[in-house]
């Protein structure tokens, strides 16, 4: 008698899961909205963004937190970015790691997909779940491109991970050969000129 109380107790549960907002996306428009999006099916993705009052643009994957900024920028997909974005997809939604679309961009060295996010409002300071930024990132992977880029973009280079350290940090690390540690310096140098040159005395 007390198993099948078990059973029907664990019966009752999967189905209020089912029934609750998990499963109302399992079965409902932001699952096919993102299974679209994956099959680059843009008849069905159009027609899901066109219909009145729609919000699955943002949508998330319930088990990864994963939006459809990730996937396109997984797949390096410049058309389908733009297009997201352009439709009002949140370029600062990070998945259950704490990764936003500009950090997976940068995870993956794709320049374009950097500067499209930083043109569309992506938040060059956001950290993942570790605490790194996208240019602690950047730092890592010895991209020096990608470095200017953020650091143009506004990075803040002294902004520390979990550990305590920053990307001048991991840049000193390298030594002097990647080239890191210098643009880094370069940048924070040309920041104090304009700030010097806005806020100091007049002639």
């Amino acid at each position: 008698m007390h198993r099948l109380k078990r059973v029907g107790a664990t019966l009752g549960l999967a189905a209020a899961l089912i029934a609750g907002p998990a499963g109302a996306q399992i079965m409902g428009e932001g699952f096919e909205f993102l299974k679209a999006v994956k099959a680059r099916d843009g008849d069905a993705v159009t027609a899901a963004l066109d219909k009145p009052g729609s919000v699955v643009v943002n949508t998330r994957d319930i088990v990864t937190g994963e939006t459809a900024l990730h996937h396109v920028v997984a797949r390096r997909d410049a058309v389908w970015l733009r297009f997201l974005l352009g439709r009002g997809a949140n370029p600062n939604l990070a998945d259950r790691n704490g990764s936003t679309p500009l950090q997976l961009a940068v995870n993956l060295g794709w320049g374009d997909g950097v500067e499209l996010l930083v043109a569309r409002g992506a938040a060059v300071d956001l950290t993942n779940s570790a605490g790194e930024t996208p240019l602690i990132a950047a730092v890592h992977r010895r991209d020096v491109a990608l470095v200017r880029a953020l650091l143009a973009a506004g990075a803040n280079p002294d902004r520390s991970d979990n550990s305590g350290r920053n990307a001048r940090d991991y840049a000193a690390l390298q030594g002097p050969q990647s080239g890191i540690a210098a643009e880094l310096d370069k940048a924070t140098a040309a920041r104090k000129a304009r700030a010097a040159k806005t806020y100091g005395p007049g002639v």
